[in-house]
């Protein structure tokens, strides 16, 4: 069933281990592209009475984060290192500042699509990684702001129950309190997870 409104409410920590299992699918003109997702990271918000220094909320409201501020079910979309485009969750309600970034995947529909848009990458190096996921399923900076209540991109409830594990997130050692945060969600016995 497709998520609606409702299910993006939840703070990051909530929807990030609901994400886990979910399906993110995208419509497209080449055809479908989906896949059950297998890791994502929880920004914004606080732990244990520290905020979240590592999420893009941090500083406030600024043209980059407007998205981010909007109402839960719509999409964040940024660039690291000046070439990998990063898709993000946005969730909570309006002004929280929450999003959860859809760090990997396990292609389950389109998967010759999605090689075609990865030139020579195959197996786990597919879809394993937040650049490499965003490639495959044909996502770019065009989706800042999209719907995922009623777009081409959404996500559904997926088929199979998983069990979830977490940790601290990776790559935010510049944040002094969120690079402890254990709020990196996995789907355990999965080989789609990024390194």
């Amino acid at each position: 069933m497709k998520w609606s409104r409702e299910d993006y409410t939840g703070s990051a920590v909530e929807t990030a281990k609901h994400l886990i299992g979910a399906v993110l699918v995208h419509e497209t003109k080449e055809g479908i592209t989906a896949g059950r997702i297998t890791e994502c990271e929880a920004y914004g918000g606080f732990y244990r009475g520290k905020p979240d220094d590592g999420a893009h909320s941090y500083k406030g409201l600024t043209p980059r984060t407007q998205a981010i501020f909007g109402e839960g079910g719509h999409i964040y979309v940024y660039m690291i290192y000046g070439m990998y485009w990063c898709m993000n969750v946005v969730c909570g309600h309006e002004g929280d500042g929450y999003a959860v970034l859809l760090r990997a995947l396990e292609p389950l529909e389109g998967k010759e699509l999605m090689e075609k848009r990865r030139g020579k990458a195959r197996g786990r190096l597919l879809t394993a990684g937040p650049g490499r996921l965003t490639m495959a399923m044909g996502i770019d900076k065009s989706f800042y702001g999209a719907d995922l209540v009623h777009g081409s991109v959404y996500i559904e409830d997926g088929k199979e129950k998983v069990r979830v594990e977490r940790s601290k997130r990776i790559n935010i050692d510049y944040a002094r309190y969120g690079k402890n945060f254990p709020w990196r969600f996995m789907m355990k016995g999965s080989l789609w997870i990024s390194k």
